[in-house]
């Protein structure tokens, strides 16, 4: 059996093995990593050997991580090891997809979903639905753009209404409020002002992954379309995406759990600022006010760059140059929605979107 990791912004870790019972034997690492001394690497190969093959990616990793302290401390290793790009986790992950309890992005097909343009609580509804359809196995992972032409601000699955919003400023300027399913800040979306993705993917993609970790991993192709604008990102924290000019979107995150035999699934989802009214933003988002109050500034723009700034692109080149990217990067196909799954979202989007219950559930 064989398996291999990439490591976001690292090398790659490629691990053959044999299983016999339930215990991994004949283990051998390789890749293009950097590893001193040399004999570190048997080191490595001898942890794994008899390990479980239903061991977990933190306890094959724990195994490699005291096998090494054990060496260094011997008399006859006598030197500390260094590895460079790569650790005992991206091991312990290539370990996990050679024995097919992970998966890699190259052994999924991606649905390309163009969904048109619809209310922001439409497409909060269909991340639900999209993320329930691949926990249960009936659809492989997708990725989408949403487009959408009236003004929401959307809020993240925990967080204040009337601490984050300001409802008489969001009325008079007709800003609809949505909550989404996951968790982090909110969002204020005006029709092309934001470029928004979502991307659900089977769990065993993360298997083993910390959330910090996951999001830098699904979102590595982002870096790499931005670059391809001229935009050069990081990431920042656990969920920002930053360039030298200030932070330029953020990520958040649902996992639903496996359901009718199916594999689990995560939806993972990215609002990048294009071209943000930072006054009106301002007016709306209590939380804004308060974040800028201590900076000595009084815009946006100083904190969230927007992506026309740094690209002079229209946002539609931008957004094509990303799918551009995926595809060039990870198998994919145009995919459309079933007669069942645009029912589902239309009935979702009305009886809990649009709910006053469901918005204001942490009042």
């Amino acid at each position: 059996m064989r398996g291999e990791y990439k490591v976001p912004g690292g090398k790659l870790v490629a691990v053959d093995l044999d299983v016999t019972g339930d215990r991994l034997v004949d283990v051998h690492v390789s890749g293009d990593f950097f590893l001193d001394p040399d004999e570190a690497l048997a080191v490595i190969d001898r942890a794994l050997v008899g390990q479980s093959a239903d061991a977990p990616s933190g306890a094959l990793a724990a195994a490699i991580t005291e096998a090494i302290a054990r060496a260094e401390q011997d008399a006859a290793f006598g030197v500390p090891v260094t590895m460079v790009g790569f650790d005992a986790h991206a091991v312990a992950m290539a370990v996990r997809r050679a024995l097919g309890h992970a998966s890699g992005w190259q052994d999924h097909t991606f649905d390309f979903l163009d969904t048109g343009t619809m209310p922001p609580p439409w497409h909060a509804a269909l991340d639900e639905v999209l993320g329930e359809e691949t926990a249960a196995g009936r659809r492989g992972p997708s990725l989408r753009f949403w487009y959408w032409d009236s003004a929401a601000v959307v809020i993240g699955s925990f967080q204040s209404l009337r601490n984050e919003v300001d409802a008489e400023a969001a009325r008079e300027l007709d800003v609809e409020v949505v909550r989404r399913i996951s968790g982090g800040g909110a969002m204020f979306m005006e029709a092309n002002n934001c470029i928004t993705f979502s991307l659900v993917v089977p769990a065993s993609l993360v298997d083993g992954m910390s959330f910090e970790q996951s999001y830098a991993f699904l979102d590595d192709w982002v870096l790499e379309a931005l670059g391809s604008v001229g935009v050069q990102a990081r990431y920042a924290g656990l969920n920002d995406i930053a360039s030298p000019a200030g932070k330029i979107a953020g990520a958040a995150q649902k996992r639903f759990a496996p359901r009718d035999g199916g594999p689990g699934a995560v939806l993972h989802h990215v609002t990048m600022a294009y071209d943000i009214d930072a006054d009106k933003m301002l007016q709306v988002l209590r939380i804004g006010r308060e974040k800028l109050s201590d900076k000595g500034t009084k815009s946006a723009n100083k904190r969230v760059d927007p992506v026309r700034s740094q690209t002079h692109l229209p946002r539609d080149e931008v957004i094509a140059k990303f799918l551009d990217t995926f595809r060039a990067r990870y198998p994919t196909v145009d995919g459309e929605l079933t007669a069942a799954e645009l029912s589902r979202t239309d009935e979702l989007m009305r009886s809990k979107f649009r709910s006053p219950e469901w918005t204001a559930r942490v009042p």
